[in-house]
């Protein structure tokens, strides 16, 4: 199968050819700056046939934003045009274009599937903290919330240090910063966007080329009463006069204007300093909101492209552990290379380039989304139990013997579906800074490390943060006091869970899914509710099993036997969801 690539941006049009068997582009070209019409596409049939390019199976488009409804790679048909031009006022520069590309492309070649892939995806997850904006109800109701942009580019990013760094995604803590015409930072937390800079529309956050990026929201109302601009006149200045492009007084090409600061240009310099104070600061915020950072990686064609750039916006956060090495960051550029770390030997945080594969990442869900659109009913009658987890701790044997008794061993109460976990008959009182968990099952086997579950809402009530992880994921874990009969102890290892399916490789073969990677469960519920982000954990011992917290059970609605649909980009699925509700004493570990 061979794709055709296109995405069309703000300043240009970007296309190529991929197999995606293979991670290497048959053909990648861009068009500066064009008009996205039929003469647009005649030059883009002119070069795969000069480059003796194969024919074509598909066609795939970035499209910058989904609004509320589209979050995934969908097949192109009259519904999906109709949602993305709903969605062009959240984003005018882009969806406008992207979607003039489309229909040229769908008239050009009538008889190939056409797959939208949207940016706004990658951020699809984030928490109701970083995606609600503080305005009245109605509002909201109406679409008004954070989507974040430039999702293909940071999801990019995440394979990509991860690669490099030789580190699985969820141990990784990265701040990617996208820099480019169009610019944003986002916080991937050990595999999840839980943050990012732009906001509803592609306004908000950094400097760009000719956008504000973060603005008072009074100052439209401002210049309204003060210059009388009415409403399209402010969003034209804000997206087309402002930025690097009002600050230097030259125009929003970052080359030029590095080159005239060189000379001294006092606008020029103004800029840049903006800009890169601008990135620093959402650098050290997002590493806060993330606990402390693992990487701070740069990609764009600025973020690429600009040693200078990077340097000056990586200046003055050694009290983050950054260091980076001069020689390194000059010479990326020259290297052809696809990733590379820049940080001195002593750095403490990771710092890398990234070359921008957006072509590669459009090429691979769209691949994605036609094998699932193939092959719809092989995976339509998968079933699987669904258990709801209560508070429980894991315990190692030097804190069973803390808290019972020198020489202690657990006593069994009650197998559990896991093979060999076991509810034991111990339990145990979990103690925070404002209350306290009773009675607490332990479960066994004893383990090397100290594990506490609970849901959202106990650690609230125990007056603790605690991290939303999966099992075994400790580091930086929430600390709490346990005890026993015997004594007490402080022990770190205090999680909420998340939510993840344990399966066996012979199942992930039949949903073509992969150990450590994520789907979407929509559960026939009264309250009809979808959960994005199950983890999937593949283990030839483990038995097939959904595993919720009571706090997802409970607003799911999730009540006896139920039934529902097992989705991700890949794969869709029947589910049975066959819910064990047990006591808070007897529940099903990980």
């Amino acid at each position: 199968m061979h794709i055709l690539s296109l995405n069309a941006g703000s300043a240009t049009l970007k296309f190529g050819i991929f197999d995606p068997v293979s991670a290497t582009p048959l053909m990648e070209a861009t068009i500066e700056r064009p008009a996205v019409d039929v003469a647009a596409f005649d030059e883009i049939e002119r070069r795969l046939r000069d480059a003796g390019m194969p024919a074509i199976d598909a066609v795939g488009h970035r499209v910058a934003h989904g609004g509320p409804r589209l979050s995934e790679a969908v097949l192109v048909d009259a519904d999906t045009e109709r949602e993305i031009d709903q969605a062009a006022p959240l984003a005018p520069q882009h969806n406008p274009v992207a979607l003039a590309g489309i229909r040229l492309a769908r008239e050009r070649w009538p008889g190939l599937p056409q797959v939208a892939v949207f940016d706004t995806a990658f951020h699809a997850g984030m928490p109701e903290q970083a995606s609600l904006y503080a305005v009245p109800q109605a509002w909201r109701d109406a679409g008004v919330r954070r989507y974040g942009f430039h999702g293909l580019s940071h999801r990019h990013v995440l394979e990509a240090v991860s690669g490099a760094l030789e580190r699985a995604p969820e141990d990784l803590r990265i701040v990617s910063c996208h820099l480019g015409n169009g610019a944003s930072v986002c916080a991937i937390d050990r595999g999840r966007s839980i943050d990012t800079s732009m906001g509803m529309t592609a306004l908000e956050g950094l400097v760009m080329g000719t956008r504000s990026g973060d603005l008072d929201p009074g100052v439209p109302a401002f210049v309204a009463r003060t210059l009388g601009l009415d409403p399209a006149q402010i969003e034209a200045a804000l997206y087309h006069d402002s930025g690097l492009k009002a600050l230097s007084g030259i125009g929003p090409d970052l080359r030029e204007i590095e080159a005239r600061a060189r000379q001294g240009h006092a606008g020029a310099q103004t800029a840049l300093q903006v800009h890169a104070y601008r990135v620093r600061k959402y650098i050290g915020a997002y590493a806060a909101a993330m606990g402390g950072c693992d990487a701070v990686a740069f990609t764009g064609g600025a973020g690429e492209n600009s040693a200078a750039l990077r340097r000056r916006i990586l200046e003055g956060l050694e009290f983050l552990g950054v260091r980076l090495d001069e020689d390194r960051n000059e010479s990326f550029g020259a290297s052809g290379a696809a990733v590379a770390e820049l940080q001195a030997p002593r750095s403490q945080v990771a710092v890398l380039a990234v070359r921008s594969r957006e072509q590669w990442v459009i090429a691979r869900e769209t691949a994605a989304m036609l094998r699932h659109a193939e092959h719809p009913a092989s995976r339509q009658d998968f079933s699987m139990p669904v258990a709801i987890s209560a508070h429980h701790v894991h315990l190692t044997q030097a804190a069973v013997e803390t808290l019972f008794g020198a020489g202690h061993a657990l006593r069994v109460l009650q197998p559990l579906s896991q093979p060999g976990f076991f509810a034991a008959e111990e339990t145990v009182s979990v103690i925070g800074e404002r209350g306290r968990i009773e009675r607490v099952r332990v479960v066994g086997p004893c383990r090397a490390a100290n594990q506490i579950e609970v849901s959202r809402t106990e650690a609230i009530r125990l007056g603790i943060e605690a991290p939303l992880r999966l099992s075994g994921d400790l580091a930086g874990s929430a600390e709490v006091t346990l005890a026993g009969p015997a004594g007490t102890l402080r022990s770190t290892g205090l999680i909420v869970a998340r939510r993840h399916l344990h399966l066996t490789s012979a199942d992930a073969r039949r949903l073509g899914v992969g150990d450590r990677g994520e789907i979407e469960v929509a559960l026939d519920t009264p309250r009809g509710t979808v959960l994005r982000h199950v983890a999937l954990r593949v283990d030839d011992g483990a038995a097939l099993e959904l595993h919720l917290d009571t706090d997802e059970a409970n607003a799911a609605g999730l009540q006896g036997a139920g039934e529902g649909v097992l989705q991700r980009s890949e794969c869709t699925a029947r589910v049975c969801a066959e819910a064990e509700h047990q006591n808070h004493a007897l529940l099903h570990a990980h």
